[in-house]
């Protein structure tokens, strides 16, 4: 059996979508995965499945979840050698000891140059960004909050995906196994 994280996105915000993680993590044993654990309120799921295919695990998981919970959430399947590549290609790692200004958006495919270009054209304040195949990193050093850039992120690159701060990064690559 190999290890995956599930990426949820956009469960359990601003009291929208709500899915208790026990729950969630139930769900995913009921489909038959094994060692599941979950980790904070937004929507992480680490497991064990028999399956390695990532695109048919996402397919399966996605359609299971739209039908128990009744509404939409992106969910990403990642595999333990993606978390270790995001791990080791981290292009500033000198902010990694403050890790709630450091973020990593996997996204869905690997963005083409014309979107990303647009994405530069908006990165006019204190942030800057990196694509690195299918993850975009972004150093927003007065925090995500005030980031006038992550407001715009989504819908500039226009390329799907969910961000999560480093000390969830990091955290998830422990219990995947790869730190």
């Amino acid at each position: 059996m190999s290890r995956f994280v599930a990426l949820f996105s956009g469960i359990n915000v601003g009291g929208n979508r709500i899915v208790k993680m026990a729950e969630l993590r139930a769900f995913f044993e009921e489909l038959g995965f094994a060692d599941v654990a979950s980790y904070v309120q937004s929507g992480n799921v680490v497991f064990c499945a028999a399956q390695t295919d990532v695109t048919v695990l996402t397919k399966t998981l996605q359609d299971a979840f739209d039908k128990r919970w009744g509404f939409h959430s992106r969910i990403l399947v990642r595999d333990a050698a993606w978390f270790a590549r995001l791990v080791t290609d981290n292009p500033y790692p000198e902010v990694v000891d403050d890790p709630t200004k450091l973020h990593a958006m996997a996204l869905e495919r690997e963005p083409i140059s014309e979107e990303t270009g647009r994405l530069a054209e908006k990165c006019t304040g204190p942030e800057r960004f990196e694509v690195k195949g299918d993850v975009l990193y972004l150093h927003a050093p007065d925090g995500l909050g005030k980031s006038k850039f992550a407001e715009v992120l989504p819908r500039t690159l226009k390329v799907p995906g969910t961000m999560r701060n480093w000390r969830s990064v990091l955290a998830l690559a422990e219990m995947i196994g790869q730190r």
